[in-house]
């Protein structure tokens, strides 16, 4: 039953008009705000009704008492001072975070008519060029021949299973490509939704996995667990479908400092960490890393570290506009180091694609000009045109099969078809786990067999231990004139002066600009914490300052923990019955030492930059294990304390390896997707030797 009549709608409306009011330029209402917010209330829950209808009777029993009128009443003076007794309770916090989202997001979700809040801040969408362009998959209706024998099953097209699967496919293997995700091309997930993207998934995303039938558990170190769908904050999603997080990164292509491989020889090993050396050198992963930037497609400065070794990369770097000038003055000042940061999207036509238009939504989204380089439209398509690789879309694996004697012989799957969800076993010479940090750690414990009784390659309790991610420093100023240019993408210069040799401090990391902001985000994130969260002073901020706040950021080397760890939750189930991820642990004191350490370096660039004001939130303890994901499966020389060898070989198999940045015995100091393709191509390259 609606419980929101004419009287309730008309209160909602009045509060609408004051948290966004009408001024020169358009309010909540006109911008079609309130609507939105009254269509989201009468799709929730009674508990939410309820509480929002209380909150409504006591608004107005305050206003009648306050001033003799209904609140509601046009031209009412004391509508903000009685709406300020109530600007804590939840009820109106909710309200005002929905007002904002109608004014702020896309017109596609029912506010923002005519996107006229855009226009009064500045921003611009720039789509103009846009060509939809698609990568339809072929999804094969009838399974495979019974009993056909690939000579490899790759589980997972991102970034690393979709270069595995090329390479091996060329090299005139027989492959399997398994993905749970689909084909999120540009005409479905290339939509500009605002509140459903991976950059801010507040009722969904842009890609897989489902948001039915896949949760996880999370548990706090109090012991609260928290079951978590994978749009929710706290799941640590990464995107699934066809090039997974490929599709929608932003494309940031670091290679790994030398020391990165090295930091447990360079600073010793913390109290209570798990920090080690690489088995490898960055040496060794060199000519991998080129070939990444080659094949993938990498635009950027040549010379990338100063003093350390050169790159010649295969396109140009992107423009610097105003944040690049006026950032790059301040670094003068301080005696700085910086350079474009290197891109994986093509900043001339490259490979029958064309260069970046420029949009003003770059990361969270998929290419609007097909600009952006990732597996599904480099070598996952190379792979399938050998004739010898098979994609399987919306397949997910459950279990690694074995034999009686404990050897690795193929994977079962589930894959929908027609509803339904068939279970597939299928076998294979080797086979190549590529399904992210969590995922694949996850599949290994489900494999577990008589031989191997706590799961495969966890003779010694290690898979899944060692989880990590990135603890961003993020520093925001305000300046006199406009440092926002809505040309995309918007990540424009770095330095990497600060990635080590930073004294008391182990390791560090990067600082680059931002990527453009989305205007709700903005509201969201960016904000000085003293502007009110609405009324006539937060709409005059956003309309006068969004285009003056820039931020400065990046990501910190994380020093891991063994009780940072993934395993399976012995209640929760997926859609398919099996146990889901369940993950535990947070960050180590010495990551959140070192991110305050970077924070206050980004706020020393924006004060030499001239910023007149600066704002930040100190780093906090939390688990840290996002799109950049990494760990749970580390390589390394000693079985005892890794999960693989240096070749991504699971310890006591010979045909069962790992190509993902599960690998990663740490996960340096900047984006680690480059990393995870040299290490994919690495991997492949061995097997292709092998089989």
């Amino acid at each position: 039953m609606d419980v929101f009549g004419t009287a309730e709608i008309a209160l909602i409306s009045a509060i609408v008009d004051r948290i966004i009011p009408a001024d020169q330029d358009i309010g909540g209402i006109e911008s079609g705000a309130a609507n939105y917010v009254v269509r989201w209330l009468k799709n929730q829950d009674d508990q939410i009704k309820q509480s929002t209808l209380v909150g409504l009777k006591n608004l107005q029993v305050a206003a009648e008492a306050a001033q003799d009128a209904r609140f509601e009443l046009p031209n009412n003076p004391l509508q903000d001072s009685v709406l300020r007794h109530f600007e804590k309770q939840a009820w109106f916090l909710r309200i005002a975070e929905l007002a904002t989202e109608g004014f702020y997001a896309d017109e596609g979700n029912g506010g923002n008519i005519g996107e006229k809040s855009w226009s009064m801040i500045g921003y611009e969408p720039r789509l103009q060029g846009a060509h939809a362009p698609r990568y339809i998959f072929k999804k094969y209706v009838d399974e495979q021949p019974a009993g056909e024998l690939y000579d490899v099953i790759v589980v997972g097209a991102g970034a690393g299973g979709g270069i595995v699967a090329c390479v091996l496919a060329e090299a005139g293997k027989r492959v399997l490509l398994l993905e749970r995700g689909d084909d999120y091309h540009y005409e479905i997930s290339g939509k500009r939704d605002h509140l459903r993207n991976h950059r801010l998934s507040q009722y969904g995303h842009n890609t897989g996995p489902d948001i039915d039938g896949n949760p996880r558990v999370f548990v706090a170190a109090s012991g609260h667990r928290q079951i978590l769908k994978p749009h929710e904050r706290g799941y640590h999603s990464n995107a699934a479908g066809a090039g997974s997080a490929t599709v929608v990164y932003g494309g940031q292509a670091w290679r790994f400092h030398p020391d990165d491989f090295r930091m447990a020889s360079r600073y010793g090993v913390p109290t209570d960490s798990s920090l080690v050396d690489w088995p490898i050198s960055y040496d060794e992963l060199a000519p991998f890393y080129a070939r990444a930037e080659n094949e993938i497609g990498v635009a950027g400065s040549d010379g990338w570290h100063p003093g350390t070794f050169s790159i010649n990369y295969p396109m140009p770097p992107g423009p610097g506009y105003a944040t690049h000038d006026v950032l790059a003055q301040g670094a003068r000042k301080l005696g700085m180091t910086t350079f474009s940061p290197p891109l994986l999207i093509n900043t001339v036509s490259r490979q029958g694609r064309a260069a970046c238009i420029q949009c003003g939504s770059c990361v969270g989204f998929a290419c609007p000009s097909d600009a952006k380089n990732g597996t599904q439209n480099t070598v996952i398509p190379r792979a399938l045109a050998t004739g010898r690789c098979t994609l399987l879309l919306k397949a997910t694996a459950e279990r690694i099969e074995t034999d009686a004697s404990g050897k690795v012989i193929g994977v079962s799957y589930r894959r929908g078809l027609d509803g339904e969800a068939l279970r597939h076993s299928v076998q294979s010479r080797c086979v190549v786990l590529a399904g992210g940090a969590i995922e694949t750690a996850r599949l290994l414990l489900l494999s577990a067999c008589d031989k191997h009784a706590n799961g495969l390659g966890n003779n010694h309790d290690q898979v899944g231990r060692n989880l990590q991610g990135h603890v961003y420093s993020t520093a925001f100023g305000l300046f006199d004139d406009y440092v926002y240019d809505p040309r995309g993408p918007g990540v424009t210069i770095a330095s990497c002066d600060f990635n080590h040799g930073n004294p008391g401090i182990i390791g560090g990391g990067m600082l680059a600009d931002d990527f453009i902001m989305l205007p709700v985000i903005f509201w969201r994130d960016a904000l000085p914490p003293d502007v009110p969260r609405w009324g006539s002073c937060a709409k005059s901020f956003m309309r006068d300052n969004y285009r003056r706040v820039m931020a400065v950021r990046g990501p910190v080397q994380e020093i891991p923990t063994e009780q940072a760890r993934v395993c399976l939750d012995s209640e929760v189930k997926d859609r398919f019955g099996l146990a889901v991820a369940k993950m535990s642990g947070t960050t180590h004191a010495e990551t959140i030492k070192s991110a305050t350490y970077m924070l206050g370096k980004a706020e020393s660039w924006l004060n030499a930059a001239g910023a007149r004001r600066i704002w930040s939130e100190p780093p906090k303890s939390r688990l840290s294990g996002g799109q950049h994901q990494a760990g749970t499966c580390r390589m390394g020389k000693d079985p005892r304390k890794s999960v693989t060898d240096s070749h991504g070989r699971v310890w006591g198999f010979d045909n069962l390896f790992v190509a993902d940045a599960s690998l990663h015995s740490t996960n340096g100091g900047f984006n680690p997707v480059l990393t995870v393709m040299a290490l994919a191509f690495r991997t492949a390259e061995q097997i292709a030797k092998e089989l």
